[in-house]
């Protein structure tokens, strides 16, 4: 952590909200969803590059987090899922330079709809062993998708309470 009083390099300007300034991460949701060992992921196309993830992506306004993440598994999958518990939340920096703040669900699957339209960017969603998603570390997003699994399957679970929505 640096120093209250010590310099920024060059050209950089500390972000205060006393200052009147703030920074704002991006806010997104992952879920983790489970069916006879296997994960939900999908396959997208990020920079002409394909990547593996979970069903995530970005909350929108006026939404609760646990809506997000029905929401993006839905429009990412084609599958109805129920919310069974909260993994965690993860703060990670891209290379990029953007924050990310994503909070992760575990979800049981319910029902899938074959024939909707998977979000721009989707290829397919997929099953994947943890063993098949854990070697292919080199095709995934970030390293937000391995470390909420690895989590999720040390049994790294919070009740749903946790996550709140105040309107």
């Amino acid at each position: 952590m640096r120093p209250h009083n010590a310099a920024l390099p060059h050209g950089t300007h500390a972000v205060s909200y006393r200052e009147g300034r703030f920074w704002q991460p991006d806010v997104t949701v992952a879920t983790i969803v489970v069916r006879d060992g296997r994960l939900l992921v999908v396959e997208e196309r990020v920079d002409g590059r394909l990547v593996l993830n979970q069903p995530a992506g970005h909350l929108e306004p006026d939404e609760s987090l646990t809506d997000a993440a029905l929401r993006e598994t839905r429009e990412e999958t084609g599958w109805d899922v129920r919310l069974t518990a909260f993994v965690g939340a993860y703060q990670w920096k891209a290379e990029t330079g953007r924050h990310y703040l994503r909070f992760a669900f575990s979800a049981e699957p319910e029902r899938h709809d074959s024939s909707r339209a998977l979000d721009t960017g989707i290829e397919r969603a997929l099953w994947m062993t943890p063993a098949e998603l854990d070697a292919a570390r080199d095709r995934h997003r970030s390293p937000l998708v391995w470390r909420a699994v690895a989590d999720h399957l040390a049994g790294r679970r919070h009740p749903l309470t946790m996550v709140q929505h105040l309107a």
